[in-house]
C-alpha cells in the first residue's frame, strides 16, 4: 500500500527498514548528532550566502504526471546546462507550486524558492518541524518525491539504506539528503557549471554537495 505527497517534491510510500521509531527526532540539541549539523559544509554554505528562510515542498494533491509512467530511479549522475533554468511564464518554470502543499509549508515560500531562486533554501532544520520524519518513518517502503511545480517523479528514497540513516543523515546536514542510487534522472540534473540541482522543467531543488561516500544531493 503506498502514500501518495508531493516534496520540491511530494512522496509515496516502499523498502524494509528496521523499527519505525523516531530515533532521528530523540537527538537533542547538545548531541552529537546535532553539533555535527552546525558544522556541515551545506551550513556553513547556507550561512556564507545569508540563505533565506524556506520551506519542505510538498502537496496532498494527486501527482500530475501519467498514471502508467514507470519511475526507475538510479543510474549515473546526469548533468545539464544553465539554459535549463533560462527565464520562462512563472521564474524558472513554466507555472507555480501547487497548493494545499504537505507538511503545513507555505505554498508562497516554496514558490519563491523553486521558482524566483538559485541559490537559496530554507533554514537548516526545518523540516524537522514537519511531517516528514513521521511519514518517511512510517512508510512500508521507499517514498516517491515528486516536482512541486509539475509533479514529476524526482527521488524515491529510502534505497539501499534504512529509513532511520536516511532521516539521521538529513539530520546531520540540516536538509534532506538523497543519493546517486535514489534519483530519477529522467527528471533532474545538476548543472555542470555549479553543483546547483533541478528539475528538467526547471524548478529550483538544491545543491549536489559531494562527501565521502560520493554525491550528495541536499534537497530543499
Amino acid at each position: 500500500m503506498t502514500t501518495s505527497l508531493l516534496l520540491v517534491l511530494l512522496s509515496v510510500g516502499a523498502a524494509a527498514f528496521t523499527s519505525p521509531q523516531n530515533i532521528a527526532s530523540k537527538q537533542t540539541a547538545n548531541s552529537p548528532l546535532m553539533l555535527q549539523m552546525e558544522s556541515s559544509p551545506r551550513r556553513k554554505f547556507m550561512k556564507d550566502a545569508s540563505f533565506f528562510s524556506g520551506a519542505l515542498l510538498l502537496s496532498n494533491t494527486k501527482p500530475v504526471f501519467a498514471s502508467d509512467e514507470t519511475i526507475t530511479p538510479g543510474g549515473k549522475i546526469t548533468l545539464g546546462s544553465d539554459d535549463i533554468m533560462d527565464p520562462k511564464a512563472h521564474g524558472t518554470s513554466a507555472g507555480p507550486a501547487q497548493e494545499n502543499l504537505r507538511y503545513g509549508v507555505s505554498q508562497k515560500l516554496a514558490d519563491k524558492i523553486c521558482n524566483f531562486n538559485r541559490h537559496f533554501a530554507e533554514n537548516g532544520g526545518y523540516f524537522q518541524k514537519t511531517s516528514f520524519e513521521d511519514i518517511v518513518m512510517a512508510s512500508k517502503g521507499p517514498v516517491t518525491f515528486y516536482d512541486s511545480v509539475t509533479g514529476k517523479p524526482l527521488f524515491v528514497a529510502p534505497i539501499g539504506r534504512s529509513a532511520e540513516d536516511f532521516v539521521n543523515e538529513s539530520y546531520t546536514h540540516g536538509w534532506p539528503s538523497f543519493r546517486d542510487q535514489e534519483v530519477v534522472w529522467d527528471s533532474v540534473r545538476v548543472l555542470k557549471s555549479s553543483g546547483e540541482t533541478v528539475s528538467v522543467s526547471g524548478t529550483h531543488l538544491g545543491h549536489n554537495l559531494p562527501d565521502k561516500r560520493g554525491n550528495r544531493y541536499c534537497i530543499n
